[in-house]
């Protein structure tokens, strides 16, 4: 009951700044509104009061522009933080997170794939798919590249950590190529397409983005917080799982299936944004505590706050232009994997074994 009340306060807290950063979000820009003027468009949105002709333009730039961008970017930051809770428990070591193993390359070469090659008969299978080919073939290249990943660093039912990073830079680089490759072909609004999906940004939303990867997301969340568990069981490695009543085989699957889907779908929409999943569960486990039943509903949380933070900061660096997301991520989550990997050396925890 202590923990759970002590988890309580956490996510009471981080709720709070989860509302204090989509607010912020929402009224800074290149149109700055106040909360009586959102909280005016919201009623007019919903209905709740008659629409008036002199504020036509503010309200259509916050109701289609602005309010999309921050679900949109709260969302990516809610998928970014399970997928890496979940990769973490997946590999069983706390540097492990989507970009690292290549599933958000490998999302973001399949949707490279279909910009390019959509029209030609080697793709012509993805034509009845319409819309959601980017997203499909996103997912199928997250998977494969991931799937690659585990097996070259899964040994006698453990994870060598330093093969898994090895194997990600592979994966990486050769998920990189191919996009590189396919950018060369590619016609100019092609490369455009595909130097955002390297990037990362939020500037295209709009309400069919965000809402596909906020039903995504809510649809792979659920399971997840089931799995919280078995999580925990295989922390201590896939054969004590298996005596814990946990199917190892079975269970990595659907948490690759699971995790997949997510990082995919988001990674359609918005492109590759790296390191939020390695330093969200990390930061949670400083402040908290390891469990996973605390982890995966707390990482949805801050990783939505982060997010959401970030991308004010992206419109305010180099105003009036606006930072790809990736580019101030990657900024600070690099110094964060490293003194990541510093502090467990000085730990005396193997970085090779997990």
């Amino acid at each position: 009951m202590t923990a759970r009340r002590g988890f309580g306060a956490i996510y009471f807290g981080l709720a709070i700044a989860l509302l204090v950063a989509l607010v912020a979000s929402a009224s800074i820009g290149a149109f700055t509104f106040s909360l009586k003027e959102m909280l005016h468009f919201l009623s007019q949105f919903l209905h709740l009061s008659p629409p008036t002709t002199d504020d036509t333009l503010d309200r259509n730039v916050f109701l289609h522009l602005r309010l999309p961008r921050v679900i949109l970017g709260a969302t990516t930051g809610a998928v970014l933080g399970v997928s890496g809770t979940l990769m973490q428990g997946l590999f069983r070591n706390p540097i492990v997170e989507p970009g690292l193993a290549g599933t958000s390359a490998g999302a973001a070469l399949g949707a490279s794939l279909v910009f390019v090659l959509g029209g030609h008969a080697v793709l012509a299978f993805t034509a009845p798919l319409g819309s959601v080919a980017v997203p499909v073939m996103a997912f199928a290249g997250a998977m494969v590249a991931t799937i690659v990943v585990y097996r070259a660093a899964a040994r006698f039912n453990h994870v060598d950590i330093f093969t898994l990073l090895l194997a990600g830079i592979a994966v990486n680089a050769m998920c990189a190529a191919g996009t590189g490759f396919l950018s060369y072909n590619a016609r100019d609004p092609q490369a455009r397409n595909i130097t955002f999906w390297t990037l990362g940004t939020f500037t295209t939303a709009d309400w069919h983005g965000a809402l596909i990867v906020l039903a995504v997301f809510v649809l792979c969340f659920i399971p997840a917080m089931r799995y919280r568990r078995e999580l925990n069981a295989l922390m201590l490695g896939e054969e004590e799982a298996g005596y814990l009543g946990v199917d190892p085989d079975r269970f990595i699957w659907r948490l690759l299936v699971i995790n997949t889907v997510m990082v995919a779908v988001a990674t359609a929409m918005v492109g590759v944004i790296a390191f939020v999943g390695l330093v969200i569960p990390h930061v949670l486990r400083l402040l908290r505590s390891s469990d996973y039943r605390f982890l995966v509903p707390a990482s949805a949380l801050l990783g939505a706050a982060m997010m959401a933070v970030v991308d004010v900061v992206a419109r305010l660096v180099i105003r009036p232009a606006e930072l790809p997301i990736g580019i101030i991520t990657a900024v600070v989550g690099a110094p964060v994997f490293l003194w990541i990997l510093q502090r467990q050396r000085q730990n005396g925890v193997a970085v090779t074994d997990a």
